[in-house]
């Protein structure tokens, strides 16, 4: 059975760090574009960052460009998010999400075959 297992949420305050990691199982990890999401409570749930099945490639949301940083190890079957300068706004439930027909563009909510539970973020001012 497939599944994603997010880990490494948590109180932070503004400038902080924090890094996300999501495990994968029962599926071909190298198969598959990686992303994360986030949502805040009463708002929708939106992209944040896209890594391509080889890591070659990544995309960002411009919110968080230049302060977080999405990697995979392929090998581990795990995606990573490192998130610096972190700020209230990024207060939110961190989701991993798998694409198997991603096709290099920022990943869609609709396109995600395989979603994890969330982590919670929460940053603190």
């Amino acid at each position: 059975q497939e599944r994603l297992v997010e880990s490494g949420g948590g109180l932070v305050q503004t400038g902080g760090s924090l890094r996300l990691s999501c495990a994968a199982s029962g599926l071909t990890f190298g198969s598959y574009a990686m992303g994360w999401f986030r949502q805040a409570p009463g708002k929708e749930r939106e992209f944040v960052a896209t890594i391509s099945r080889s890591g070659g490639s990544t995309y960002y949301a411009e919110s968080v460009k230049g302060r977080f940083t999405i990697s995979r190890d392929n090998a581990k079957k795990t995606v990573y998010l490192q998130m610096n300068s972190l700020k209230p706004e990024d207060t939110g439930l961190y989701y991993c999400a798998a694409d198997l027909l991603w096709n290099n563009a920022p990943m869609r909510v609709g396109a995600v075959d395989y979603w994890g539970k969330g982590a919670l973020v929460t940053v603190s001012s």
